[in-house]
């Protein structure tokens, strides 16, 4: 583990990362919250310009991971504007059930409004949760899926073992995240563009350069594909492995409960 991807956890007793930054642990979560509160109303413009479309394809695949079925009770944390929600609910149907929570109102708020304009009512609900200490029960869902979330949460290791708990047995985890370039040349090419031009996109169409500097400096801080499997690992999960994406700028994660 390198000394960035150990500091992806607090750093002390009172202090963790906000992007490269250093605040009291207490604190990051309202830091977090205020970023996705800025950004909620363009989150999904913001996400189509600088992926330049491409997250449509890493969610889609990874739904075709999930599989979801008929009847299945289906947990989307930080799901965000959902976008996975509305892809899996159709798919669980009447008898099935898909929770989409996050812990940002604003973010949560957008999810209802979009899934609701598509008329995707009746098997969804909304929760406002924080990832660390799910509200729900025991043994509860058929699987958990969480795309560009997890990079946020203060403490990683609490969020696992929480998700762990509220799976089912034979149900399974799925994490969309941003990752470590693993194609030669990528890492400097990637740089370049997250931290000269990606801020200056989010305060082009977003009027918000700073969210988008921290989004490029939470990504860095992020544990790579190997430290987060091997969380994983210790947070109970089976036969974990990683799919990358984008020449691993992008990884999807997978993990059972048995």
């Amino acid at each position: 583990m390198t000394d960035q991807n150990k500091e992806s956890e607090a750093t002390s007793d009172d202090k963790t990362h906000f992007g490269y930054a250093q605040v009291k642990t207490e604190e990051k979560a309202a830091k977090v919250a205020e970023v996705f509160h800025s950004v909620a109303d363009s989150y999904d413009v913001m996400n189509d310009v600088m992926s330049f479309g491409v997250h449509r394809l890493w969610k889609r695949i990874t739904i075709e991971y999930v599989r979801p079925r008929s009847g299945q009770r289906i947990l989307d944390l930080a799901g965000g504007t959902g976008d996975l929600a509305s892809k899996m609910a159709p798919k669980v149907g009447e008898t099935g059930q898909v929770i989409l929570s996050d812990i940002n109102g604003s973010m949560l708020g957008v999810g209802r409004d979009r899934l609701t304009d598509k008329g995707i009512v009746g098997n969804v609900q909304y929760v406002q949760g924080n990832a660390q200490c799910l509200p729900f029960p025991d043994n509860y869902f058929d699987c958990v899926t969480m795309a560009f979330g997890l990079r946020n949460v203060t403490f990683k290791d609490q969020a696992l073992a929480s998700i762990y708990r509220v799976l089912k047995p034979g149900g399974k985890l799925l994490v969309l995240e941003f990752s470590k370039p693993v194609l030669p040349g990528l890492d400097k090419l990637y740089d370049f563009y997250s931290f000269k031009i990606l801020p200056k996109m989010g305060k082009l169409i977003a009027n918000d350069e700073e969210s988008y500097q921290y989004l490029s400096e939470s990504i860095r801080m992020h544990p790579d594909q190997d430290t987060l499997k091997e969380m994983m690992v210790d947070a109970g999960f089976d036969r974990c492995d990683y799919v990358n994406m984008s020449g691993g700028i992008v990884a999807m994660h997978r993990g059972y409960k048995f």
